[in-house]
């Protein structure tokens, strides 16, 4: 099963980049953040098109949105409003055609929490922070570290030092801060998650999902960070056995900020 995450920043505007993502990749899922659009607007038949026949949305007017869209049935979907918000930013879907045993996928937005590390000055960051810490208690919650859960998505928090272009520089910028990493940190640990492109990618080298639009030739300055990531819990860690940054994506006309992140599983 191969299953694509990407911030798509408006489905509507970039459905012909979807389906050149599904012509030139074929990803079984592909899970998309920030589609922009209500329900009643999304681009169901360009994707229909494509084969793509399953399709779980939550979305709204101008802002956020998820979705999931799948060659393969699903079995159960679900909304999830967090935080006391009905924002559209987090969904779920369980396959279980051709897996061993179920398989739940979530496709999460998690807020990019403002300009400002200080939640007393910036409520932003701290709807980012509790969102964070209630999707902790959530998963630790709903499943077992024994279950088949996979979780991806624009999660909008670069870890780990090399997943931005400079740790000392971005500290205090958010996306890197310690209270984010320490808070994603926790998340992980909720059912012993495992960073898949870090399994792929040794820690010391750069990675990157994201590059700025005021880079105009972002690969030269490559001022890049990694906010886009695919978790699986433990049962599935032994069948990884693909991964890719798609960052040529990021070239293509009018194209997304963020680069597509595939993984497949045996």
């Amino acid at each position: 099963m191969k299953i694509c995450t990407w911030n798509i920043n408006s489905v509507r505007l970039r459905a012909p980049l979807v389906q050149r993502l599904m012509e030139s990749h074929a990803p079984d899922v592909i899970c998309l953040q920030e589609t922009k659009t209500p329900d009643e607007h999304f681009p169901f038949a360009a994707f229909h098109e494509m084969g793509y026949e399953h399709i779980h949305i939550s979305g709204m007017k101008s802002y956020n949105g998820v979705c999931i869209i799948s060659k393969l049935p699903f079995e159960s979907t679900e909304i999830y409003n967090r935080v006391g918000k009905n924002d559209c930013r987090h969904i779920s879907v369980q396959i279980t055609k051709g897996q061993p045993q179920p398989v739940d996928v979530h496709s999460i937005y998690i807020p990019a929490g403002g300009d400002v590390a200080d939640r007393e000055v910036n409520e932003k960051f701290g709807h980012k922070i509790d969102f964070v810490d209630e999707l902790t208690d959530f998963f630790a919650k709903k499943y077992t570290k024994d279950q088949s859960v996979v979780a991806v998505g624009d999660f909008n928090i670069a870890p780990r030092e090399h997943d931005v272009w400079s740790h000392k520089q971005l500290l205090k910028v958010v996306s890197h801060t310690p209270i984010e990493v320490e808070k994603l940190g926790a998340m992980q640990e909720s059912l012993d998650w495992i960073d898949a492109s870090r399994e792929f990618v040794p820690d010391e080298e750069k990675c990157y999902t994201w590059w700025s639009y005021r880079n105009r030739d972002w690969r030269k300055s490559n001022r890049g960070r990694r906010l886009d990531h695919i978790w699986v819990t433990p049962p599935l860690k032994d069948r990884l056995v693909g991964h890719e940054i798609l960052s040529d994506a990021r070239d293509w006309v009018k194209p997304s900020d963020h680069a597509p992140l595939f993984i497949t599983l045996k």
